[in-house]
């Protein structure tokens, strides 16, 4: 299990589901290096931690995260932040085997936005806003926004975000689809461990692989992803949860899991 940082709270509130904090809420959670390796290396160990079977991806205080820390931008080269090897730590979250939940409140700008992005259910408060300002600074987004939040909402959609970076509220980014629930500030967090919790206690073999043929959804044609859908159908008739899960159904009691 990972261990907490003062800049990433780590705990397992529930079994099967672990707990990841931002905590830098004096800077609304903003993304320094510091911070990103923490998280690099907490998604790595929980991905083969096989007593996590859900991941809850949350910001201490009033914000998600309000993205880049910008004192790391500044006076940044190239060469430096080519250096910084960002690609591997946005890896690192991307390529988690278990399901991601983001709970976001307040801001998730810029790489916040990015970060929540990098789940695979989101949970919004009603306060919650979402953007991608880079252009407002003259940048452009780092962590895959060109390419997420346009597989999310479509090209108008995120063409307008991208190219104005104004900010989204919770409401209309659930319009657009991209996030999952809206949800009461103060229940944002309950939300998502419920939805860990009730993920944590199916078979994990099953939503390992029904996580990695919905992403592979993103990157293939139809018929490549329906062959992959039938594959990923006949393995699971190897698994011990599956005779489990139709024997529980058909004797109508709750079925016990073993991940086997």
């Amino acid at each position: 299990m990972a261990e907490s940082t003062p800049l990433l709270l780590v705990s397992r509130p529930v079994e099967g589901v672990a707990l990841l904090k931002l905590n830098r809420p004096e800077r609304r959670n903003a993304l320094n290096m510091a911070l990103r390796v923490a998280l690099a290396e907490a998604f790595r160990d929980l991905s083969g931690d096989p007593g996590v079977r859900a991941v809850v991806l949350t910001g201490e205080g009033s914000s998600f995260s309000a993205g880049a820390d910008l004192n790391e931008y500044l006076e940044a080269s190239t060469i430096e932040v080519f250096k910084r090897d960002m690609h591997r730590l946005w890896g690192a979250i991307a390529e988690c085997p278990k399901p991601v939940i983001a709970a976001v409140n307040g801001y998730a700008l810029g790489g916040g936005c990015e970060l929540a992005l990098h789940s695979d259910i989101i949970v919004a408060g009603r306060s919650a806003v979402f953007g991608q300002p880079e252009v407002k600074i003259g940048l452009i987004p780092g962590g895959g926004a060109t390419q997420r939040v346009t597989r999310a909402v479509g090209k108008f959609a995120a063409m307008r975000l991208l190219l104005t970076g104004e900010p989204l509220p919770a409401a209309e980014a659930l319009a657009l689809g991209l996030i999952s629930k809206l949800a009461d500030d103060a229940e944002v967090e309950t939300i998502a461990l419920d939805y860990a919790t009730r993920i944590a206690a199916l078979p994990p073999i099953a939503v390992r692989q029904i996580k990695e043929l919905v992403l592979a959804s993103m990157d293939t044609g139809l018929d490549a992803g329906l062959r992959l859908e039938r594959k990923a159908f006949q393995i699971i008739f190897s698994t011990e949860d599956k005779t489990e899960g139709i024997q529980a159904f058909l004797e109508k009691r709750p079925p016990r899991f073993s991940g086997n």
